[in-house]
């Protein structure tokens, strides 16, 4: 799940309903690593050809970008009948069980950033991802700005050239940034390839509340119950390979 599933606002309509003895039909971002991608590089494709594979069902992409009326657009459209990768309680989808939960974590470079208790977190020029107009619009901008370590945060617009989560961690390579606070799946994979420090981030006591861990899964329309029971047996019966594959990913879970 990339953070422009968690932060998209979308309609839902219906479609045909899912023909599972020929294809599995998934709706994904084109450019969107470690998640999705085009030539279907990431975790998101391989854990659909695995489930495509059990099913034996023919994999077929509708590539989208995930903006606004995306679900709409593509699972409303009949475009496709899975979306890889939502948010568990997502309400705008039928849902299947989870195949993995992850955070928010700290990316940092020389100098280990672990806790929004440092107290040299506002002198740190600090990268995050920005889904809108505000600073604050994710869970660690709220969490900066509890601290009042906001003056040298530098927002990363989810929609770009690159995925956000990868342009802050080249500016961490880089010195550009100290450190930067991201959405695990996609911090974790572009660094290690840059050989920087990854460690979770845990809101502050005072926003306990405040979600920095999701659940993960597969959304279908509201009305494709045999699929989504098909993913679930598929997703039981494969959850040792899918886990080989955020493993791969180096994706960061938690209980």
């Amino acid at each position: 799940m990339s953070l422009r599933c968690l932060s998209v606002a979308l309609a839902l309509g219906l479609a045909p309903s899912f023909v599972l003895s020929t294809q599995l039909r998934v709706c994904a971002e084109p450019d969107n690593l470690p998640f999705s991608h085009a030539d279907q590089s990431g975790f998101e494709n391989r854990i659909a050809e695995v489930l495509a594979h059990d099913l034996g069902a023919k994999l077929v992409y509708s590539w989208q970008p995930q903006r606004r009326a995306f679900v709409r657009k593509t699972l409303g459209a009949g475009l496709c009948d899975a979306w890889m990768g939502v948010p568990a309680d997502f309400e705008r989808v039928l849902t299947t069980r989870p195949y993995y939960r992850s955070t928010y974590v700290f990316v940092y470079g020389k100098r280990p950033l672990r806790s929004f208790d440092d107290p040299q977190l506002a002198a740190l020029r600090v990268g995050v991802q920005l889904p809108g107009n505000d600073m604050a619009a994710t869970p660690p901008g709220h969490a900066l700005a509890l601290r009042g370590a906001v003056e040298k945060v530098v927002g990363f617009p989810v929609y770009g050239e690159h995925p956000a989560a990868q342009r802050i961690v080249e500016a961490v390579a880089k010195g550009e940034l100290d450190a930067g606070i991201v959405w695990g799946p996609a911090a974790a994979y572009f660094a290690r390839r840059r050989s920087l420090g990854v460690s979770e981030a845990t809101p502050p006591s005072a926003l306990a509340d405040l979600p920095f861990q999701f659940a993960i899964a597969i959304g279908v329309r509201r009305d494709a119950e045999e699929l989504r029971d098909a993913l679930d047996a598929a997703l039981a019966r494969r959850m040792s390979t899918v886990e080989h594959i955020l493993d791969d990913y180096a994706v960061p879970r938690t209980p």
